[in-house]
């Protein structure tokens, strides 16, 4: 089974190739890190759950999991809800598959 990493490897590899011309980045929130790294961090702005992809162009944020076995934390579903709440789209992909058929699904919304 892939990684969460290898998942959103997948589709954004797919996504660069699919919309050569639509910018999409990381937000790189997770991973371990020493506790002075982690306090520095938290002081330069990083927050818990933020979903860990964006298409600013698209008001588009990504949430990438497992296929199989991936949850959402309380502080995704947060974010999820503050960000939907503005007018931002939210898509939980499970998998890279699930994702690039969720993004292909946005995409044909009127």
């Amino acid at each position: 089974m892939k990684t969460e990493h290898e998942e959103q490897r997948e589709l954004v590899k797919w996504f660069r190739q699919t919309y050569p011309g639509v910018r999409i980045f990381a937000i790189p929130n997770g991973g371990l890190r020493s506790p002075s790294v982690a306090a520095r961090l938290k002081a330069e702005g990083v927050s818990s759950g933020v979903p860990d992809l964006c298409v600013p162009a698209w008001r588009l944020w990504i949430e990438m999991k497992r296929a199989k076995g991936g949850v959402v934390s309380p502080e995704q579903k947060d974010w999820i809800e503050y960000l939907s709440s503005h007018d931002y789209w939210c898509i939980v992909g499970k998998g890279a598959e699930d994702a690039k058929t969720k993004i292909l699904e946005f995409k044909e919304q009127p």
